[in-house]
């Protein structure tokens, strides 16, 4: 981790699980790591009590649903921070319903969150690396073993949208690859 203290990291579904505990070993270990959520709240409460670690931690409010909250979240990292070394796609969402009853703006919701929004976050972060001349980053797509399986209880859709987050994953890897790039794409399975 030592290469990484000072540099930026952003982690997104970062109120609560998951992204709160890496938001919180990230900020321990020295990086400024930003956290965005809807509920931005449990982040401040998070960023408070960590004063006085290695690294920082700075909220932002962001609903992935929503393009430009997303785009406003790197113009802010930008401007504060320089930009993303690392970006940590661990938001995820599900309606707990299965494929037949689901609505068409429920499957739109889920699908923006955990496909649409992590592409653009990936986007976006590669572009704030290859600007800045950062070639050593990282992307980390939090994936589920639904990504694998489709899991018996009510959540085919969902599922579906983690079998593409491991599709978008490989497919990044390769064009980065082809770019003769180093910035690694990662997914891991929570």
């Amino acid at each position: 981790m030592e290469r990484w203290v000072g540099r930026v990291a952003l982690v997104t579904g970062a109120s609560s699980g998951i992204g709160a505990a890496l938001c919180e070993s990230l900020v321990r270990s020295g990086m400024k790591v930003v956290g965005i959520a809807r509920g931005v709240e449990q982040i401040k409460s998070l960023s408070e009590n960590l004063k006085g670690s290695k690294g920082s931690l700075l909220p932002l409010k962001c609903d992935l649903n929503k393009e430009e909250d997303i785009r406003n979240v790197f113009d802010t990292i930008k401007k504060e921070l320089g930009g993303v070394d690392i970006c940590i796609n661990n938001a995820g969402l599900t309606n707990g319903k299965g494929i037949l009853n689901s609505t068409v703006e429920e499957m739109h919701e889920v699908s923006n969150v955990n496909v649409i929004a992590l592409c653009l976050c990936s986007q976006l972060t590669i572009l704030s690396m290859r600007e800045r001349g950062v070639d050593d980053g990282h992307i980390i797509n939090i994936n589920s073993t639904a990504g694998h399986a489709v899991i018996p209880r009510g959540t085919k859709f969902y599922a579906a949208t983690k079998f593409a987050v491991r599709a978008i994953t490989e497919g990044l890897r390769q064009e980065m690859r082809e770019a003769k790039s180093h910035i690694r794409i990662t997914a891991s399975i929570n």
